[in-house]
């Protein structure tokens, strides 16, 4: 490989190690293009928002959740960030379920918490 090749690498490996990231749904995950924007402190969960201005209020919505415990199975939990009312819950994703939580004045904002 010439060194404008291995430049290249190199510089796509760094773009790679920088935050927020965009990730894509699965199937069964959520449909639109997330950004992943870090962990949860808490539990370690990927913490994702539908763009990159949304991250630090997604990290604090999942600080919030996890600090009112997360529940299995489907059971809603409401959580307060920032002023924001957010309704939480575990969602089936395949093959493995998810924990979502979407701004109940705005239901186009979610934050998705996954494993």
């Amino acid at each position: 490989m010439g060194t404008a090749g291995a430049v290249t690498l190199v510089s796509l490996g760094m773009l790679g190690l920088s935050a927020p990231t965009a990730a894509f749904a699965e199937a069964g995950a959520p449909e639109a293009p997330r950004v992943v924007c870090g962990t949860d402190g808490a539990t370690g969960l990927a913490v994702s928002a539908g763009s990159a201005g949304d991250c630090g209020a997604a990290l604090r919505v999942a600080d919030a959740y996890t600090k009112a415990g997360l529940r299995e199975g489907g059971a809603v939990t409401v959580v307060n960030s920032d002023g924001t009312v957010w309704r939480c819950q575990e969602q089936q994703g395949d093959p493995n379920p998810y924990q979502e939580c979407v701004d109940t004045t705005d239901t186009t904002r979610h934050v998705t918490l996954t494993s």
